[in-house]
């Protein structure tokens, strides 16, 4: 009965989003306008605001007077205007009406967080965002709507970790959709909204379990899929503990769970599940393994990013999922979500057309002062670009760092794959590290040691879990001196640097930095070989600090790595 009523009740929801998305697959015919339409509808709501008078928007009546107003630019630019919307003055940004949320906490270029605002329409197109890519997943996947809707696993963090001297939250957007989400639809979610206080990462991930095991889940959703794996390892390390509080209606004392979490989930794990508890431990019989696979026989779909490096984790899938569709989630960030995947199985999603305006700058421009940028229906297929983004958020042609790929288009919207934060970014599990963070990280732990290195280079390797690779020549170290002190204190002073960082070590998705010496001179033969690659001049030449590719540290013959702790 519950079932039904919530199918009957339910529908209505179904018929408006699939509406929505075909309205959406629509615009994509006319993309230019509808691009257009948008760019100068935000400029007139805004151009009363104090940015918009400092860059003239009461002048801009087309895409050439807004590039020939606004300089494509980082976070610095609008941190000034964002610190008074922290402050309150809301008229610092957006125009009259505009009310700010919350801010997303994301990691900066600087040892500062960014604060993204997130206003009442940066949400709705948020969630619209979703709501699209959830029909469009949903229906490729007919099971998944079968008498209701099958559960959904998808965790969210806390969307009040911090609160600005305004009174304003800070933290992650998807504590505050978690929230928002009506009661029909939020009891298809495994867990509830309480479940984004819980600090320790393998307690909400063992209380992802305890809520998730015993369901018919169809879908998990995450942005990473080192998450995913991370949850299904728990489940096999904990099962004697998992069958336990399955079978006792309980929840294990041992877990970090905050009272007022397991008060409010008292309701979902008080019933003693003893036909399940039996089903699991006679998996464990009979494998000596308990695998999402076997816990899981129905679910449908893995949605996830799949993009840049994220297809090393998905070769990890078979084993814990079986044969499972995989769909990308989109190119989606704290500033906004950017693309919408509509296909099982690639990294491309279509353009977001209708939520935000874009600009692109060729692969080649990348670092000119200011770079030429072309619009969205200009896009070359098999290009590459970085995305310039202007979104409601009061973000305003912003330079995100993200390079992407056209792979085609959907009517004049072109599809998008994410490749890699930029020449100055490294990230693996989404930490984000800026090259400038690494910068201020290791010249702060050679004050904090006493070294002076000539050089320094952090270059990420593959592994389980990926970490980051320090490289040094032995000879700038004094004799006797343990590198592992310089990666031990150049780590802490990236996660200060990076709170991203941080929450990547602190959940495993991340390795420790580990010391990698390399002879002396080293460092001219890698200026070398970079110049004779670029074709540039020795005066000309800027040492690395940090690169993104996986494969540059085989270029390099070290005399071995001296014996490492982290080893």
């Amino acid at each position: 009965m519950f079932n039904r009523t919530r199918k009957l009740i339910g529908l209505p929801l179904l018929q408006r989003s699939r509406r929505q998305a075909r309205g959406f697959l629509a615009q994509c015919q006319d993309a230019g306008q509808v691009q257009r339409d948008l760019l100068l509808k935000r400029i007139a709501r805004h151009a009363d605001s104090q940015f918009g008078r400092d860059h003239h928007f009461g002048e801009i009546k087309s895409p050439e007077d807004y590039r020939r107003q606004v300089p494509v630019s980082g976070y610095d630019r609008h941190e000034p205007y964002i610190d008074r919307v922290r402050q309150g003055e809301t008229g610092a940004l957006f125009g009259e009406g505009t009310k700010v949320l919350m801010f997303a906490l994301t990691s900066g270029t600087t040892n500062r967080p960014k604060t993204i605002p997130v206003t009442d329409q940066s949400l709705r197109d948020y969630r619209d965002g979703w709501t699209i890519w959830g029909i469009q997943a949903f229906d490729a996947h007919p099971h998944m709507l079968h008498c209701g809707m099958m559960a959904i696993l998808q965790l969210a963090s806390d969307w009040r970790e911090s609160f600005t001297p305004a009174g304003i939250p800070c933290g992650a957007i998807t504590g505050l959709t978690a929230q928002m989400q009506s009661p029909l639809v939020r009891v298809t979610y495994c867990m509830p909204p309480s479940a984004s206080k819980i600090k320790d990462v393998e307690s909400k991930y063992y209380l992802a379990l305890r809520l998730s095991a015993y369901r018919d889940l169809g879908a998990t959703i995450a942005a990473n899929p080192s998450t995913i794996l991370a949850i299904a390892r728990l489940g096999d390390r904990e099962k004697a503990t998992l069958i336990r509080d399955i079978a006792d209606g309980t929840i294990d004392p041992k877990w970090q769970i905050p009272d007022e979490v397991r008060q409010a989930v008292k309701i979902r794990t008080r019933w003693k599940r003893k036909g399940t508890a039996r089903r699991l431990e006679s998996l464990v019989e009979q494998t000596g393994r308990l695998l999402p696979k076997d816990y899981w026989p129905n679910l449908q779909l893995l949605a996830n990013w799949t993009g840049g490096t994220m297809g090393d984790y998905l070769r990890g899938y078979p084993e814990y999922f079986g044969d499972r569709a995989v769909r990308d989630v989109g190119l989606i960030a704290s500033e906004g979500r950017f693309s919408i995947p509509i296909t099982d199985g690639t990294p491309a999603g279509v353009l977001d057309i209708a939520r935000h305006y874009f600009e692109f700058i060729p692969e080649d421009q990348e670092g000119r002062e200011n770079p030429e940028t072309v619009e969205a229906v200009d896009l070359i297929e098999g290009q590459r670009y970085f995305l310039v983004p202007s979104t409601s958020g009061g973000l305003y042609r912003y330079m995100i760092h993200d390079l992407i790929r056209c792979v085609g288009f959907e009517g004049k919207a072109p599809l998008v794959e994410f490749l890699n934060k930029g020449a100055h970014f490294s990230s693996l599990t989404g930490e984000k590290l800026s090259e400038y963070q690494v910068v201020a990280a290791v010249n702060a732990a050679q004050r904090n040691l006493g070294l002076k290195l000539n050089a320094f280079l952090l270059l990420p390797s593959w592994g389980d879990p990926p970490y980051y690779n320090l490289l040094v020549e032995e000879s700038d170290l004094p004799s006797g001196f343990s590198a592992d002190r310089l990666a031990d204190e150049s780590e802490r002073q990236l996660k200060l640097a990076n709170l991203e960082y941080e929450n990547k070590r602190e959940t495993l998705r991340l390795g420790p930095i580990r010391p990698f010496l390399i002879p002396a001179g080293s460092w001219s033969d890698f200026q070398r070989r970079r110049l004779s690659k670029s074709g540039g001049t020795v005066e000309q030449y800027k040492q690395p600090c940090l690169l993104s590719d996986l494969k540059a540290i085989d270029s390099f013959r070290p005399q071995g790595p001296r014996v490492s702790a982290h080893a």
